[in-house]
This record gives C-alpha cells, sequence and structure tokens, in this order.
C-alpha cells in the first residue's frame, strides 16, 4: 500500500487553513517584525489537468522584490478531494528545469515536511531562511505522493514552462527524469503565492484584471507581461514595491465563465493579497463589453464603484486603468468611452489613473489599436504594447498615504 494513504484517511498529516499575512515572522527561531510582502501570485481557478500520482512539479516563478525570508501558498480552492503535499523544495532558479545547486531549502508547513489541504481550503507555509533576489527566477518544487484528482487548483495561460518528474526529485538540482509540462498554456498548479520578508518594501501592488493583465500575447518564458515590466521599472526607480498578478484571461466582472467573477474574487485576489497598499482596477470590463450581450456603462461604473469602495475601505489605494480599444463600434463603443470618462473625473473616487487607452490607442483612431501595439486580433497589444502600458504608470501613485474620499 502507497505509505501516503493511512496519512491521508486517517488525517495524520498537518492540515492549515491560514489567511495571508496571519502565519508567524518566525524564522528558525528568531522573530522579526518585518512584515510579509507578495513578490509573485498567479490568481487561482480551475485548471484542465489529468490528475498527478507519484509525480514531482517544479514551477518557476519570477520575483518583483527580494527578501531575506520567504513562504508560499499552496490552494486546494476549487479541489474535489483532499491535496496531499508530500514535500515541498525552494531554490534559486537556473536554466530550464535545473536549479543553482546549494541553493535548495526545505519548505515545511506548521513544522512538518508534507501537508494536506482540504477541499476548498489554502495553506501558508512556514518562513523559510532564502535569500530571495529582486527579478529573478525561483523554482519551487512540489512532491505529490498520491493521486490527485483532476482539474486542478491552479492557474491556467500561465505563460511559464513548468516541469514533471517520476518519483521525489524535489530536492535534485538537475530534475533527474524531468521534462517539461505545458498543457493548458503553461498552467501553474496548486501555487499562488511566494511572499518575502522585506524591511525595504513598502507594500504590494495587486493588477487586477484580465488577459491583458494576465500577459496573453507575450512570449512564453519571456515574462513579458506589462506588471512584470512594471515591476523592472520599479526597481530601477529604487522602489522596493511587489508586483502582483492577479490577471486571469477572460475574466470579467459578472459571470464565472473564466475563473470566479471579478466581484467575488477581489476580495480572495486583492484585499487579502500580503502587503496590498495599492490595487490597479484594469481591464476586466472589457469582456463585460466585448460578448454578445454587453453590459451597459451604467452597470460597470457601478461595479467599478463597488470595487473603488471596497478597496478603500481595506485602506487600499485603487489606481483605475482606462479600457483599451477593441475595434468595437456604435453602443458599445460609446459604452467604452463613457466609462473612460467616468475613470477620468475628478468625481471617481480612483486615487491615480492609469490611461492604458491612451497609451495604446491609434490617435487617428481612437477606437482601435495603434497598429505598432496590434498583436493582430485587435484586442491583445503585443509586447511593445504592454510595455507602453507600463510606462504609463505614474510610479508616484505608488507611494504612501491615505485612499481618496469621495462622498
Amino acid at each position: 500500500m502507497n505509505r501516503w494513504i493511512p496519512a491521508l484517511l486517517k488525517a495524520a498529516l498537518v492540515i492549515s487553513i491560514v489567511l495571508p499575512g496571519t502565519a508567524s515572522n518566525r524564522v528558525q527561531g528568531v522573530e522579526t517584525s518585518a512584515p510579509w510582502i507578495g513578490t509573485w501570485s498567479a490568481s487561482p481557478s480551475i485548471t484542465d489537468d489529468a490528475g498527478f500520482n507519484n509525480q514531482t512539479l517544479r514551477q518557476i516563478v519570477r520575483t518583483s522584490i527580494g527578501g531575506t525570508s520567504a513562504r508560499i501558498h499552496l490552494s486546494n480552492l476549487f479541489g474535489s478531494e483532499p491535496l496531499v503535499i508530500g514535500e515541498a523544495r525552494i531554490a534559486r532558479g537556473a536554466p530550464g528545469q535545473q536549479t543553482v545547486p546549494g541553493s535548495d531549502r526545505a519548505v515545511t508547513f506548521g513544522g512538518q515536511p508534507n501537508v494536506t489541504i482540504a477541499v476548498g481550503a489554502s495553506v501558508v507555509s512556514d518562513p523559510v531562511a532564502f535569500e530571495v533576489p529582486a527579478l529573478s527566477d525561483i523554482a519551487i518544487s512540489l512532491y505529490l505522493p498520491v493521486r490527485t484528482a483532476p482539474r486542478s487548483t491552479g492557474h491556467v495561460d500561465g505563460l511559464q514552462d513548468i516541469y514533471i518528474a517520476a518519483g521525489d526529485v524535489a530536492a535534485d538540482p538537475a530534475f533527474t527524469g524531468g521534462s517539461t509540462f505545458s498543457p493548458g498554456g503553461q498552467s501553474y498548479y496548486f501555487l499562488t503565492n511566494l511572499d518575502v520578508m522585506s524591511p525595504a518594501a513598502t507594500g504590494a501592488v495587486v493588477t487586477f484584471g484580465a488577459s491583458i493583465t494576465d500577459g496573453l500575447k507575450s512570449s512564453v518564458n519571456g515574462n513579458h507581461r506589462w506588471p512584470n515590466r512594471l515591476a523592472i521599472r520599479l526597481q530601477q526607480a529604487g522602489m522596493t514595491v511587489g508586483v502582483l498578478n492577479q490577471g486571469i484571461s477572460g475574466n470579467d466582472f459578472f459571470t464565472n465563465n473564466a475563473g470566479q467573477a471579478g466581484l467575488k474574487r477581489f476580495g480572495r485576489d486583492v484585499l487579502r493579497q500580503p502587503g496590498a497598499n495599492w490595487v490597479v482596477i484594469s481591464d476586466d470590463a472589457i469582456n463585460d463589453l466585448n460578448t454578445d450581450k454587453p453590459s451597459t456603462a451604467a452597470r460597470l461604473i457601478g461595479a467599478l464603484r463597488q470595487l473603488i469602495e471596497r478597496a478603500h475601505r481595506a485602506n487600499i489605494k485603487v489606481i483605475c486603468s482606462t479600457l483599451t480599444p477593441f475595434a468595437a463600434t456604435g453602443p458599445v463603443e460609446a459604452a467604452r468611452q463613457d466609462i473612460n470618462a467616468f475613470i477620468l473625473s475628478s468625481t471617481s473616487g480612483c486615487d491615480a489613473v492609469l490611461d492604458q487607452a491612451k497609451a495604446v490607442s491609434d490617435p487617428a483612431n481612437p477606437a482601435n489599436l495603434l497598429p505598432a501595439y496590434n498583436s493582430g486580433d485587435d484586442l491583445h497589444p503585443n509586447e511593445a504594447g504592454l510595455q507602453a502600458i507600463a510606462d504609463a504608470m505614474d510610479l508616484n501613485a505608488l507611494t504612501a498615504g491615505p485612499p481618496v474620499q469621495v462622498p
């Protein structure tokens, strides 16, 4: 019998549900007052895998800020069975599936090397004394000893190759026997966050949206999404601000067609992100307009007002993004313009504006993307366009101070 089965059936493994920011800051027996700040994240939804069994996944994430210690978040939010993690490791990424020799560290959960995550639950690991560089690749390896249910919790369209190997090779720098595993747009599985301790950090900005935020038309393994480019700008400006990408391709405010509806997931994916001081509300509304049954401008403005109010109640400043063009005509284009006019108005309640529309529109035809920024589908900016969006962010918006309060 698989030695993990009795542990699963008898619940002998540690079962832990921890909200972000609530885990102890004790690292190797030393308490620190440094806050946890997110350096990488991916919003969870349902993946399209067949399940895993006695296999190790090695997943690569790109950091925004660095830190002196790390912790990871794992999720079984959409799972249909308990999820058993037999071993977890963290290491500096090297080319492909390899890690930097000597950098590997064990990740524990409540002091144990393994954990079972209940259906609908998530877990935050213990802190790990591990130097995390800014703008670098970190490899997180998970050994899955017991067959997992198909259609896991994860992030589709992660645009990053991950790797799979038979057995437990989580601690092996070479990942012996491993191969690329990239169905479903290079999805992530179970892993949702990497946090760091960084006394220099002033907080994290959450980029909340759909496929443009998710970087859909950017290159695999390139880290050329506009939030990645924003992280580079912040580092170059000497600002230690984490950038957390909470984009889901196809997401919108009102339906669960691609991930949970934006209005529903906002609490988890924005308000409870570690160290979140700012949110950029980006492109979800485009998918509410670019459909057979488009929402009205009034309904979408109402949704924006709701999110702004919720963020302000959580003391999170809101940077509203104008909606980029998608070659719409008639009432749909008129609604996009009405929404953008609201965002740019002095009564919106936004603390700042990221004018994505201005950054990527064709001045001669504002209902369309500038040809140099068009990926070819008239909807998604290409990598040059994503860079233009990142360049349009006023970094002064990512400074301390209370949110704007509009009656």
